[in-house]
């Protein structure tokens, strides 16, 4: 992300969430204004708590889902908000499918209105139990329409669909991200795997593999994530860009990376397979290295390395 920005002034929908409080960092260092847009129904207020009183920053507790109001314009909409996790589509499955929905016309008509960049956060989740491999961006997807995850999938989808059609109709520049298995300090432990991991081993309790483990991710730094949507909100490319890392892993053996990096002796706990758990998953980023110049810089030993350094020390990031 260069020093400087052709932006002066964003709204980031979500940015109270994980994701997004590192995104409103990133804009903020890069001198733009923030506007920060979220309900906390999944986020957490100690995610910004270190942006409050920040010169720039401003914090708007409303439901993206309903019309809230915007002082004055802004020329960058980043919509981030939903909940990214297993058991927050499972606690509030309605409201997921809303805020991809009605959240992601309401943030177009902002941008519309202002004339705004759009950039929308999708995921890798649209490909669902992918049966091509490395996934890349012209993949359809192998999706459960009615299954565990189908209230983030098809949120997700059509929210991609919503914000390409709502681009060529309006003439609104958009830009779209999916994104691979974030990670890092600040993430809650729960239903997330490598944090879940981090609490288990740090606990001492057995680190709970949902299958058999050989199921693979690429988990990628959240710093490097972030970094990722702003490129895109940089450019003017307007398909689909896979934003993640491609060291895949099984989850077995990051299971296994995360006990080394924590020195514990907590054992390998296996239990019954999540539903319509995908098998594999991996991006193609050669989209993003073509059109954008991006590409992650944190390796996944290194990202543990801070993960856990920030767990350990029982940080206000870690909650």
């Amino acid at each position: 992300m260069p020093n400087t920005s052709r932006f002066r002034r964003a709204l980031v929908t979500g940015g109270g969430g994980f994701l997004g409080s590192y995104v409103c960092e990133q804009l903020l260092s890069c001198g733009v204004e923030v506007i920060s847009v979220d309900n906390f129904s999944t986020g957490h207020r100690s995610y910004v708590e270190h942006l409050m009183g920040r010169s720039g920053f401003t914090l708007v507790e409303a439901d993206v889902t309903e019309e809230f109001p915007v002082t004055g314009s802004v020329d960058l909409v980043m919509h981030l908000a939903s909940p990214a996790s297993i058991p927050e589509f499972y606690r509030l499955p309605i409201e997921t499918l809303l805020v991809g929905s009605h959240g992601t016309y309401n943030a177009l008509r902002i941008a519309r209105r202002f004339g705004a960049r759009f950039v929308l956060a999708s995921t890798s989740e649209i490909y669902g139990d992918p049966l091509k491999h490395p996934q890349d961006e012209e993949y359809w997807g192998n999706v459960n329409p009615i299954g565990a995850r189908s209230v983030y999938d098809e949120a997700k989808r059509y929210a991609e669909a919503l914000t390409t059609a709502y681009g060529k109709q309006h003439g609104v520049s958009v830009g779209i991200a999916r994104i691979f298995n974030s990670y890092g300090p600040r993430m809650r432990p729960d239903g997330r795997v490598i944090s879940g991991f981090i609490a288990q081993a740090l606990d001492g309790v057995p680190l709970e593999i949902h299958g058999d483990g050989n199921q693979t991710r690429s988990p990628c730094y959240v710093e490097d994530t972030a970094r990722g949507l702003l490129a895109i909100a940089e450019s003017d490319y307007g398909r689909p860009v896979n934003i993640g890392n491609i060291q895949e892993v099984t989850i077995r053996d990051l299971a296994q990376m995360i006990l080394d990096a924590t020195g514990s002796r907590s054992p390998l706990k296996f239990i019954e397979a999540d539903m319509d758990d995908p098998r594999q998953r991996c991006p193609d980023i050669s989209r993003a290295e073509r059109e954008l110049g991006w590409r992650p810089q944190v390796a996944l030993e290194e990202g543990l390395r801070r993960t856990v350094a920030a767990a350990s020390k029982q940080s206000p990031d870690w909650k």
